[in-house]
């Protein structure tokens, strides 16, 4: 982690199938802040939108065997096919996230932040729901 290197400044904001390729990502590079890709194709809006907010730097220094550039580790919510919305962490390296669209204003940056300090996370909504076994 390099607490001396500034953070992106922005929240982005992606549909269900940008969701979707960054989870596939994170797990074909072996990042750990990663849900499975199932179970978002069938639990994420369709047509819903995300958000994710920058928490901090990672580095795989510990994994000499990844050959994984530093990436930013961003609190991600996501919007239900129920509606609910719910948090968890998703690793993203660079070259992905910079061409990601961003939240156009702060007014919409503040209301992701204030929804990410309310909504569960995936495991609290999971056990609420009766499907604390189910897959991540």
């Amino acid at each position: 982690m390099d607490v001396e290197r500034p953070l992106p400044h922005e929240v982005k904001v992606i549909d269900s199938a940008s969701l979707v390729r960054l989870e596939e990502r994170a797990g074909d590079l072996g990042l750990s802040q990663r849900l499975d890709p199932t179970w978002v194709r069938a639990n994420a809006a369709p047509g819903g939108t995300h958000s994710l907010w920058p928490a901090l730097w990672h580095t795989l220094s510990h994994r000499p065997d990844l050959d994984v550039a530093d990436h930013v580790r961003w609190e991600l919510l996501i919007t239900l096919r129920t509606g609910d919305r719910v948090v968890s962490w998703l690793d993203v390296i660079p070259d992905d996230f910079t061409p990601l669209p961003k939240v156009t204003s702060r007014e919409e940056g503040m209301r992701v932040r204030r929804l990410l300090d309310q909504a569960p996370s995936v495991w609290e909504w999971l056990l609420r729901e009766g499907e604390g076994s189910g897959r991540l």
